[in-house]
């Protein structure tokens, strides 16, 4: 009974009635003038993201006016911020946003949630940046027994990953907060505060708050998720649109993506001086600066890339059906990466698979 529960709070949308869904895919971009219905054409784009350095083409891109260049004349950019992937693709099946840079579980719930119908991964973001970060204290992880650990949010995709991993060491969790380990889920800013003050043992989070962890209230790295996937390549960062809105607007879909691709390769051509630009505007959005040693630390622990990194986003759908957070579901579908090819190939740029 409890895992049902679960399930629907792992994205709070999945309360929404299939009239509130269908109104949000499409709904709001029909009028009647004198009687004709016809499409309305969209004079805005509604772009989500997080204050994450795992964000930092959505952070660097808004902030170079990268994105609002690209669009033009065509339609005006709206941002939004998030502190975890479930309140994002809310926002998305509410019609709220039209694409979000999100993490992989928060995408995948929404293609299972709605059936395959709401959401398309149309680029890759970023790949790696996420860390276990615990006290000195705690060796391996069997000293995690009986400990807190925090997570961004029930269900989002670190939190998913640290109870796959607990699992393989042989540790239980559960939705409460019970089990071996304690999971607690909440928000970033606030891991920083309970971590420092001993409420939580550890956490598995992002960057820039996993080196924050470490630089500000003397954590240490008990693992750096990179170890855990082939080639230490995984997907944390990747920008997903709502269906209808690419359905619709394909011309300003290939414009974000053309605003995705440049970021990314105005921040590996110059990653110290994209690391000041999200520097700045982590500063605006938190109140506080990174210190240099963090930022530097930060941005050699990411790789920006436009490639979704696909094997990694199955091995995640596996891992959150097998702690209990995801019904099995088929992936065939979820990637429309024919824009990111096309803009890739315009560029010189070697194309990606969905595979």
């Amino acid at each position: 009974m409890e895992v049902r529960r679960v399930r629907g709070f792992v994205v709070t949308v999945v309360a929404l009635t299939v009239t509130a869904l269908a109104a949000a895919c499409g709904g709001a971009e029909t009028t009647t003038q004198g009687g004709t219905t016809a499409a309305t054409a969209a004079t805005e784009v509604r772009l989500g993201y997080f204050p994450n350095v795992t964000h930092a083409t959505a952070l660097y891109g808004v902030e170079k006016g990268i994105f609002a260049k690209n669009l033009g004349s065509a339609a005006t950019l709206k941002t939004q911020t998030f502190n975890a992937g479930p309140a994002a693709i809310e926002a998305v099946f509410s019609g709220a946003i039209d694409a979000t840079y999100i993490g992989p579980n928060p995408a995948i719930n929404a293609w299972s949630k709605s059936k395959g119908q709401a959401i398309k991964i149309i680029s890759g973001a970023a790949s790696g940046g996420v860390f276990l970060v615990v006290k000195p204290e705690i060796k391996s992880a069997a000293d995690l027994k009986g400990k807190k650990v925090a997570t961004p949010q029930l269900g989002n995709t670190q939190d998913v990953a640290i109870r796959y991993w607990l699992k393989q060491q042989g540790l239980k969790t559960d939705t409460k907060g019970g089990g071996d380990v304690h999971i607690v889920p909440q928000e970033n800013s606030q891991t920083l505060q309970t971590f420092a003050t001993g409420d939580i043992d550890g956490a598995w989070v992002p960057e820039p708050f996993a080196s924050r962890l470490v630089s500000e209230s003397g954590g240490k790295i008990l693992l750096d998720e990179r170890e855990l996937w082939p080639d230490r390549k995984f997907v944390i960062t990747h920008l997903i649109v709502r269906t209808e809105f690419l359905t619709q607007h394909p011309d300003l879909v290939k414009k974000l993506v053309q605003s995705q691709v440049e970021a990314n390769a105005a921040i590996n051509a110059n990653p110290a001086e994209a690391a000041q630009t999200v520097n700045t505007v982590l500063e605006r959005l938190s109140g506080k600066a990174l210190k240099p040693e963090i930022l530097d630390a930060v941005f050699k622990n990411i790789t920006f890339t436009n490639d979704p990194i696909a094997s990694s986003l199955k091995g995640s759908a596996d891992h959150a059906v097998d702690v209990g957070l995801l019904e099995p579901v088929d992936l065939n579908g979820i990637y429309d990466l024919s824009i990111l090819n096309t803009v890739l190939k315009e560029t010189g740029a070697p194309e990606v698979n969905d595979r």
